[in-house]
């Protein structure tokens, strides 16, 4: 039992010094390797399998597509039919950028990307209708987290590969959490918005919503060629995700011809960067996972709760507390990739669905998105906004309550992730 108070201690102490997530994952594994007199190749090789795989490939062709939809025009377009669909009502506005988070991560996967897509077009307008910027901020935040829920889900492939489950099949079961989630976050908006009378949207004309379809009917068309063609076995989500950003770039040239050769440049910078960052934390995660895996780690978390309690209820209210208190400090796919191999054989010995716990996983790491002190979308809100994290934090409150509550709910129910993959024949 050397090597885990080896791997967690040297993985705490570096994180304790402020060393990035990579090197604190890397560093720890390949201490445990040498001390045990390892052949430290046989660590990199097990590392390099877990990047070296077809379903991978989706990760940065994902990421891709959902940059390039800023550039090409699709992302405001998005955005200006949720403005309309929602209407003048209380919080109009901030229902907008709830639609407009479901709409773009049906395309981008990104809980990030959506934040900075719809955050770019929607904070600006909230606050010139009289919302707080902290509001603003904080509520584009919370709803950009639905990017990785509603399918097509980066996190949801990460898992689908770290647990050996079928991707089309997790995006199925996030299409309903995702809904509810949304719902959510508008009911928490809309009573919000007439406690502090935060303006509606301006009532539009007769025809507007028809037009705005009309403009945007490319833009609409993205998601439904993306999913439709995964679940109708057209081809499969890694395909799919090469097919989106073929798909994007015909609509951003020769459609739209707003995509230009500069913001193709930035597009592809960003997603270098982004692609490299997340395989690079899953080559360190996966050599630390295996020795956690190898020293039987699993085994004993699952018989320490069970000699704590044999309730599968308080087990969840246990399992989910975890998730969001580790979502707080550690980026998405890091905890994906640690938690895992960890609670997955505790979870299933215990009769969860895989594809269950996965949902629940990713919709934890949904709410670690809008929760400081590492809550990506709360920086890029901030940044936008102008505001400090601390303002932001504290108008997001509401918001974590009512996604923890969401996400209790769809552990005790698992019906509401499992039926439409169930009715699918998947």
């Amino acid at each position: 039992m050397t090597a885990p108070f080896i791997l967690f201690g040297m993985f705490a102490f570096l994180l304790f010094i402020g060393a990035p997530i990579v090197v604190a994952l890397g560093a720890s594994a390949m201490t445990v390797y040498l001390a045990a007199g390892d052949d430290f190749v046989s660590m990199v090789q097990i590392a390099w399998n877990a990047v070296d795989s077809f379903p991978i490939m989706a990760l940065p062709a994902f990421i891709l597509s959902g940059a390039l939809m800023q550039s090409a025009g699709i992302s405001r377009r998005l955005v200006h039919i949720a403005e309309v669909l929602a209407g003048p009502m209380a919080g109009g506005l901030g229902f907008s950028a709830i639609l407009a988070s479901m709409f773009f991560g049906a395309i981008s996967g990104s809980g990030p990307a959506t934040t900075a897509a719809v955050g770019m077009l929607m904070i600006p307008a909230m606050v010139n209708r009289g919302y707080s910027k902290s509001y603003s901020a904080a509520l584009t935040a919370s709803s950009g987290g639905l990017g990785v829920v509603i399918p097509p889900s980066i996190p949801m492939v990460i898992y689908g590969v770290t647990a050996s489950e079928s991707i089309t099949k997790l995006f199925l079961a996030g299409i309903f959490p995702g809904i509810l989630l949304a719902g959510g976050l508008m009911i928490a908006n809309y009573m919000i918005s007439r406690r502090n009378g935060y303006g509606a949207a301006e009532a539009h004309p007769p025809g507007t919503l028809r037009k705005a379809c009309r403009e945007g009917i490319w833009a609409i068309m993205a998601p439904v060629v993306i999913l439709g063609g995964i679940y109708s076995g057209l081809f499969t989500p890694t395909e799919a995700a090469v097919v989106s950003v073929f798909y994007t770039l015909f609509v951003g040239f020769f459609i739209h011809k707003e995509l230009r050769w500069d913001g193709f440049k930035e597009s592809l910078n960003a997603t270098t960067w982004l692609t490299g960052r997340v395989l690079i934390v899953m080559f360190a995660a996966t050599a630390f996972g295996r020795i956690l895996v190898e020293n039987d780690i699993p085994t004993l978390i699952a018989s320490s709760l069970l000699e704590l309690t044999g309730s599968l209820s308080l087990i969840w209210i246990i399992v989910i507390a975890f998730l969001i208190f580790v979502g707080m400090f550690l980026e998405t796919l890091a905890t994906i990739m640690i938690v895992t191999p960890v609670l997955l054989p505790v979870m299933v010995s215990l009769g969860v669905d895989p594809i269950h716990f996965g949902i629940i996983l990713v919709c934890c790491c949904e709410i670690g998105f809008s929760t400081p002190p590492l809550g990506e979308n709360m920086f890029i809100g901030s940044s936008i906004a102008k505001v400090s994290i601390e303002e932001i934090s504290v108008k997001a409150l509401p918001f974590v309550a009512v996604e923890i509550l969401i996400v209790v709910l769809l552990a005790f129910v698992p019906e509401i992730s499992l039926w439409l993959p169930s009715i699918l024949g998947y």
